[in-house]
């Protein structure tokens, strides 16, 4: 096999990686974004057409990526966000009955590019102690990848929800319970989750309460996505137009608007949660819950009035779950879909169907 042409990952602080060139970075291509790793096992073809990873570049844990290959059944979007992809292996050949291509290809179609032969273990531990960073890689000059480095935006800030969102309403299932869910960046396992018992309107990001509430929705989700929370004040500010009108369950970034929606705090974690393997505690029936998880940013414990907290992270103490009764809101900041990852908390959108099929009092 053809040697790969030499890349280098640069971080904004200056730590430097040499590895080797894939997918787009053969074409010319550069990688910029913030750094975070993952921590999953398998299920990288859901990680990577994740929609909340927009603005970031995914380094896994896991050292061989791309042994399965792709196909179309495992997809969360219709296009990837991600900046780019950081690897240990990269292996030249897939085999798996389902399989209708291989990664490398896939990422290099799509014009995103990725960097093999890193020292990620190396890398991770690195972002544990520094906190996620802006990085650049390429096969350019060191100089100019330190520049674009330098340069890259993290997340802090910025509104990535709306350039991911879809631009026009679409409809999915068709259940007798109606639900409306606001697309800050939903995956397709959300989708079809839901779909199983309603039908389901995937609105803009943008959408108004008004419209929202035009639709005559038995229940209302707010979906995941990417970027800082606190850059999104008008669509919180919708959220808190809804709540009380409808029953509502927002996960992972929907949770963290709806904290908001509710007078809460959120605030960005050093390198977030990202990987299907974080055990979460169920507070109300005292079970741990092993759980899918995707995102920079959490809820500000005690800082929401009157909610209680239904879920706790055992690995580091933060909100997982909330619920405020007086205005039939239910968050978590955990992915019960599952899309990749364990089962354990599928039971959260039974949950919502329940809550939604019960006669309205308004």
């Amino acid at each position: 096999m053809t040697r790969r042409p030499t890349a280098h990952l640069v971080l904004s602080d200056g730590t430097t990686f040499e590895g080797e060139a894939a997918a787009a970075l053969l074409d010319g291509a550069v990688i910029q974004g913030e750094a975070v790793f993952n921590t999953a096992l398998s299920g990288y073809q859901e990680v990577i057409t994740d929609p909340s990873y927009a603005g970031q570049v995914v380094a896994f844990t896991y050292p061989h990526i791309g042994n399965y290959g792709v196909n179309e059944g495992d997809t969360e979007s219709t296009s990837l966000h991600l900046e780019g992809v950081i690897v240990r292996d990269l292996p030249p050949l897939h085999s798996n009955f389902r399989a209708t291509g291989g990664i490398e290809d896939y990422l290099r179609d799509a014009g995103v590019g990725a960097i093999t032969g890193i020292d990620t273990r190396r890398l991770t531990r690195h972002l544990r102690d520094t906190g996620a960073v802006p990085c650049a890689a390429g096969t350019g000059p060191l100089d100019e990848l330190a520049s674009l480095a330098a340069a890259a935006k993290g997340t802090d800030g910025c509104d990535l929800a709306t350039g991911v969102s879809t631009n026009e309403p679409y409809v999915v299932g068709k259940g007798e319970l109606r639900v409306v869910a606001l697309d800050l960046g939903i995956k397709r396992t959300i989708v079809e989750h839901l779909a199983r018992f309603a039908t389901v309107t995937i609105v803009p990001s943008s959408t108004s309460a008004h419209e929202i509430l035009s639709l005559d929705p038995d229940g209302i989700f707010l979906s995941n996505g990417p970027g800082d929370p606190g850059a999104l004040p008008a669509i919180s500010a919708t959220v808190a137009d809804l709540l009380g009108q409808r029953p509502i369950l927002g996960i992972c970034l929907g949770h963290q608007i709806l904290a908001q929606a509710l007078g809460g705090e959120t605030f960005k974690l050093p390198f977030g949660h990202h990987g299907s393997n974080h055990p979460v505690k169920n507070l109300a029936t005292g079970h741990v819950e092993i759980t899918a998880q995707n995102h920079n940013y959490a809820v500000v414990d005690g800082s929401i009035t009157g909610a209680e907290v239904t879920h706790l992270n055992l690995n580091d103490g933060v909100i997982e779950g909330i619920k405020v009764a007086s205005a039939d809101a239910v968050g978590v900041q955990h992915h019960p879909e599952a899309g990749p990852g364990p089962h354990d908390a599928t039971y959260l959108f039974d949950e919502f169907a329940a809550r939604i099929a019960t006669p309205r009092s308004h």
